[in-house]
């Protein structure tokens, strides 16, 4: 099968979420002997040198890349304001990259075009125009809804106000576009049922994240004390709307009870604010060359999540290298884990205060959930499992255009 993938930035190197969902399923496809070509904006945020891409990097038929500057501009953002468009998605809207689109489409033949984010939507006529293939779109996660959440926890004012038009816009767009596909993926269940309500009649199938689980070699630590751990990427808002959390409101609490615990935070583009105050047995390292390295070395991680869908990669990750994690419910949405046994989950301050003062005192509850977790995600994630029965419904979608939808 040849599948042409679109991506709003390049997946390497695999340090968040994106990047790993996308490489991990292409390497999948991969192995199953589909031919992937990849087409990916270069974007000024997130711009690769291509020449530095590892040798066994060679999962695609062919890379191309184009140079798109999409940053957010203080002119144009002001005047998106005096339009019906969504500035989320205006600024992937790329002549250059339609160009290259187009002509990729003229040279070959595709079977499938997969759409990786909702940022790629705006090419869907332009594909329809040059190709009969069948466009699918994978969704990461309901966009609209990340920005509703981001904008119900933001203070009353003209931030506010502000991030409400632009969320109103970008459902807008999400949903006239939800139908316009021949395919929706979605990575949770809770997603595509989402959607469905939104209105989604086209096939639809659940594909969760997998991973290529001989990259995760468990090491145990030897801390007399356990230390916990945070990583992610810090200029993504759900993220550093938790770690403030976090810090603010938690941290203090726990040392009250727990005065030798230690929290490290590692993820790239660490904010000003964070790293201008000192906080007290707090640790922020910035960008990490190695996350499995970093995870490993810690004994819990914890995931303070309260905004944003989708599935969490790095709670997957972390699951998969034996440690235990403590997140919210919402930031364990799409992962079947069960609390007490492969997790843990904890919603408000003194709950989460409680878990990790128990974390701190019971290391034999550390290694128990620990193991259970990394047992849990070799069954239920494995990256080519899940690539299987994707391409299964491809084949399907293809051979039999009126397939009704179905999960996973």
């Amino acid at each position: 099968m040849r599948i042409l993938q679109l991506c709003k930035k390049f997946p390497f190197p695999l340090k968040d979420g994106e990047a790993i969902a996308v490489t991990y399923l292409a390497q999948a496809l991969h192995q199953l002997d589909c031919e992937i070509t990849l087409l990916s904006m270069n974007t000024t945020k997130h711009f690769f040198d291509k020449s530095t891409l590892p040798k066994d990097f060679n999962h695609y038929e062919s890379i191309h890349l184009v140079d798109v500057d999409n940053r957010v501009k203080a002119k144009d953002a002001f005047l998106n304001l005096f339009s019906s468009q969504s500035y989320h998605i205006s600024r992937f809207v790329s002549p250059k990259f339609q160009l290259k689109l187009i002509e990729l489409l003229k040279a070959k033949e595709y079977d499938i075009i997969q759409l990786e984010t909702l940022y790629l939507a705006p090419y869907v006529d332009l594909i329809r125009s040059y190709s009969k293939a069948k466009i699918v779109m994978r969704s990461h996660n309901v966009e609209h809804e990340i920005w509703k959440r981001i904008t119900e926890n933001t203070s009353l004012g003209a931030k506010k106000m502000y991030l409400s038009l632009l969320t109103r816009r970008l459902e807008n767009f999400e949903l006239e576009y939800l139908n316009k596909y021949d395919m929706m993926v979605a990575i949770t269940e809770r997603d595509l049922n989402f959607f469905k309500q939104l209105g989604c009649t086209i096939p639809a199938h659940v594909a969760p994240i997998g991973l290529e689980l001989k990259d995760y070699t468990i090491e145990a630590t030897e801390h007399k004390v356990p230390t916990f751990c945070f990583i992610g990427s810090l200029d993504w808002m759900p993220n550093t709307e938790g770690i403030e959390w976090i810090l603010e409101k938690v941290w203090p609490k726990v040392l009250e009870k727990a005065p030798q615990a230690v929290f490290h935070i590692a993820g790239r583009n660490t904010p000003e604010n964070l790293l201008a105050k000192e906080w007290k047995n707090v640790v922020i390292h910035g960008e990490v060359p190695d996350a499995a390295d970093f995870i490993n070395s810690h004994d819990v991680m914890l995931v303070p999540l309260f905004s944003g869908s989708g599935m969490r990669v790095k709670i997957l990750e972390g699951m998969a290298l034996g440690k235990v994690v403590l997140s919210t419910d919402l930031g364990l949405e799409g992962i079947h884990a069960k609390h007490g046994e492969q997790v843990l989950i904890a919603n408000t301050v003194a709950d989460f205060v409680n878990e990790i003062i128990i974390c701190s005192q019971e290391p034999n509850m550390i290694q128990a959930i620990g193991a259970a977790a990394s047992n849990f995600i070799h069954e239920y994630y494995d990256n080519l499992s899940i690539g299987k029965r994707l391409l299964d419904f491809y084949s399907e979608l293809i051979s039999s255009p009126s397939v009704s939808s179905v999960g996973n």
